[in-house]
C-alpha cells in the first residue's frame, strides 16, 4: 500500500512525510505511459503517413494537420485554468486523468481507420487525433499536479527530469517495437530488422504505421496502472457541485492576483510563448523531414529514435541541472540550443549545408548516407537534448515559485499559457506554407517564438515575491 500524503491545508511547520519509492515510481511511469503517442502519434509514425499517404500532398497535409492541432490547443487553453481550479477545489486528481486517458486511448485507437488515398476518411481522422490530444494534455495537467507530494522541494528537479526521461525511454521502446516489427516498406514487405510485419499486417495499406494509433492506446492503459495502484492521491475536499463553484471563485481570485505575482506571471508569458514553439517544433520536424529528404517510415522513425536517445540524456542530465543550477538557467541554455538548431535546419536542404554545395540523397543508398542527411540528424539530436530539459525544467519552475495550496489551479493555468497560443504556432506554420507552398518558410516562423520567449525569461525572478 502505498503511504499518505500530507494534506495541503498541513502547517507549514509539520513535519513534512513522502510516499514510498514505488509510489514515486508510479508516477514516473505516468510519462513512460503516454510519452508514445507524442512519439508515434504527433512526431515519428502516424504524422508522417497522414502528411504523404492520407492527405493529397505533403503540403496541404502538413496545413491540415497544424489546423487540427491548432483545435484542440484552442480547446485546451479555454477549459484547462477552470478544470485546474475545480481539481483543487475537489482534491483529487486521479478521477480527472482517468477521464482523459479514456480520450486519449479513444482517439488513438480511432487512428486505425486512417487509410491511405481515402478523402472520406481524413475529416474523422483529424477529430480523432484532436480528441486524443486534448486527452493526453489534460491528463498529464493532473499528474504534474501530484509532484509537490511525492519528494522535497531540493529534489523535485530530478524528479522531473527522470519522468521525462523515462517517458523517452519509453517512446524509444514504442518506436524500436514499431519500426522492427510492425511497419514494412512497400517496396521490401519487410521491417527495419528485416521480418515480415507481425499480425499480418499488410505493408501496401500501411497497416504497420496505422496500427501506431491502437499500440498507442493499448500502452497508456498497461503502464498507467501502476500510477493509480501505487501513487497516493490527494484527499477528498468537496463534492463536485461544490468543488465547481469554489473551483471557478477560487480561479477569478488568482486571476485578480496574478499580476501582483510578477515574476510568476513573467513565467507563464514565457512558458506560453516558448512552449508554443518547441511543441511545434516537434510536431512538424518529422513532417519537415518527409518533405525535404523524402523519408519513409522506417527512415523517420529510425531518425526518431536517436533523437529520442538524445532526450533521454538531455532530460536526465537536465533534472541534475536543475537542482544544480536553477531552473531558469536550464530553461534559457536549452533554448539557445534550440535556436542554432532551428537556424540550421533552414540552411539545409538535400543539396546543400548551409551554402556549401553536397551530394544530394542518392535511391537505394544506406540509411542517413547523404551529407544533409546526416547534418539533419545532428541537428535533431540537439533538439531533443535541449527539448527534455526545457519541458522538465519549465514545470519544476513553476512548482518552486507558485501556492502550493494552488498547484493544480497553476498548473491549469500553466497549460493555459502552453496552450492559448499553441494553435498559433501550427497556424502559422500550416497558413505560410499554404500561401508559400514550402515547407521551410513554415517552419522558419519558429524562430520568433524562441527569442520571444528567451526575452520574457530575462524577467522572472524565482527568488521574487511570487
Amino acid at each position: 500500500m502505498a503511504s499518505s500524503i500530507v494534506a495541503e491545508s498541513a502547517p507549514d511547520t509539520a513535519p513534512r512525510t513522502y510516499p514510498s519509492r514505488p509510489a514515486v515510481l508510479g508516477w514516473i511511469l505516468f510519462d513512460w505511459a503516454a510519452q508514445p503517442y507524442f512519439t508515434l502519434i504527433t512526431t515519428f509514425i502516424f504524422a508522417p503517413y497522414f502528411v504523404t499517404y492520407v492527405a493529397p500532398d505533403p503540403a496541404t497535409g502538413q496545413s491540415w494537420w497544424g489546423f487540427a492541432t491548432a483545435a484542440s490547443g484552442f480547446l485546451i487553453a479555454l477549459a484547462s485554468p477552470v478544470l485546474g481550479a475545480v481539481a483543487d477545489a475537489s482534491g483529487r486528481r486521479k478521477p480527472w486523468i482517468a477521464l482523459f486517458g479514456a480520450m486519449l486511448v479513444i482517439g488513438s485507437c480511432l487512428m486505425w481507420f486512417g487509410r491511405p488515398s481515402d478523402p472520406h476518411i481524413i475529416l474523422p481522422l483529424l477529430i480523432a487525433y484532436a480528441l486524443a490530444t486534448v486527452g493526453v494534455e489534460f491528463a498529464t495537467v493532473f499528474n504534474n499536479a501530484m509532484m509537490p507530494n511525492l519528494v522535497p522541494p531540493e529534489k523535485i528537479g530530478r524528479l522531473s527530469g527522470t519522468g521525462w526521461a523515462t517517458g523517452y525511454i519509453g517512446g524509444i521502446l514504442s518506436l524500436i517495437l514499431v519500426l522492427g516489427f510492425l511497419a514494412a516498406s512497400p517496396d521490401t514487405g519487410k521491417t527495419l530488422l528485416g521480418v515480415t510485419p507481425l499480425f499480418g499486417l499488410d505493408p501496401a495499406m500501411h497497416e504497420g504505421d496505422r496500427i501506431s494509433g491502437p499500440l498507442t492506446g493499448i500502452w497508456f492503459v498497461v503502464f498507467v496502472l501502476p500510477m493509480f495502484l501505487l501513487t497516493p492521491d490527494f484527499p477528498a475536499k468537496l463534492k463536485a457541485r461544490a468543488a465547481v463553484r469554489e473551483g471557478l471563485r477560487e480561479l477569478r481570485e488568482t486571476l485578480r492576483d496574478l499580476p501582483n505575482r510578477r515574476s510568476l506571471a513573467a513565467f507563464l508569458l514565457a512558458n506560453m510563448i516558448y512552449t508554443d514553439g518547441l511543441v511545434s517544433l516537434f510536431a512538424f520536424g518529422g513532417i519537415y523531414a518527409t518533405g525535404t529528404f523524402g523519408w519513409n517510415t522506417i527512415q523517420i522513425g529510425s531518425f526518431g529514435v536517436i533523437l529520442a536517445i538524445a532526450a533521454t540524456i538531455g532530460a536526465f542530465v537536465g533534472g541534475r541541472l536543475d537542482d544544480a543550477l536553477g531552473s531558469k538557467r536550464v530553461i534559457a541554455g536549452s533554448m539557445v540550443l534550440l535556436l542554432i538548431a532551428i537556424a540550421g535546419i533552414l540552411l539545409i536542404d538535400p543539396s546543400h549545408i548551409v551554402f556549401v554545395e553536397v551530394t544530394p540523397p542518392q535511391p537505394g543508398a544506406a540509411l542517413f548516407a547523404a551529407p544533409a542527411e546526416r547534418a539533419y540528424l545532428l541537428l535533431g539530436c540537439l533538439i531533443g537534448i535541449a527539448g527534455g530539459p526545457l519541458q522538465a525544467a519549465s514545470r519544476t519552475l513553476l512548482i518552486r515559485i507558485a501556492p502550493r495550496d494552488r498547484i493544480a489551479q497553476y498548473f491549469g493555468l500553466f497549460a493555459l499559457t502552453g496552450k492559448v497560443t499553441s494553435f498559433i504556432g501550427p497556424l502559422l506554420i500550416a497558413t505560410v506554407t499554404a500561401i508559400t507552398a514550402s515547407q521551410k518558410a513554415g517552419m522558419a516562423v519558429l524562430v520568433v517564438f524562441f527569442v520571444a520567449g528567451l526575452a520574457l525569461l530575462t524577467r522572472v525572478r524565482p527568488s521574487a515575491d511570487v
